[in-house]
């Protein structure tokens, strides 16, 4: 496809914006449920059969997953179940900071009135059913 002109340059173009969605999609699944790693990894490899950049990055990206990888094999079993216990306090503790926020500002109230000031922002949000 890359012999003409138009098709080469459609097909990067495609290839491009396929990618550079899957690695959002990534970014986005660090700080949201899901394997942002794994999203990021699949977007520099999608941009890798058309761009020389994202294979080197992507060659750089598997190297620090190999050394990630070796380094959490090595880490002591008792390190490891500290961790395990931090991460789920803290998670556990953020629920409960939430649910008691939401419980003293009411929850209904709380997302209606949010949404009303959004709109005073964004004037295109629709209005909200029932209102």
């Amino acid at each position: 496809m890359h012999r003409n002109p138009v098709t080469g340059l459609i097909t990067k173009m495609v290839v491009t914006l396929i990618g550079v969605l899957v690695i959002i999609a990534g970014l986005v699944m660090m700080v949201a449920p899901g394997p942002g790693i794994l999203g990021l990894l699949f977007g520099l490899a999608i941009l890798s059969t058309e761009w020389r950049w994202a294979d080197r990055w992507l060659d750089a990206a598997r190297a620090a997953a190999h050394r990630a990888a070796e380094k959490a094999r090595q880490i002591d079993p008792a390190v490891r179940r500290r961790q395990i216990a931090l991460g789920v306090l803290a998670v556990v503790l953020t629920a409960l900071v939430v649910g008691l926020l939401v419980d003293l500002l009411g929850w209904p109230e709380l997302a209606l009135d949010g949404w009303d000031w959004m709109q005073g922002i964004v004037t295109v949000l629709p209005d909200l059913p029932g209102e």
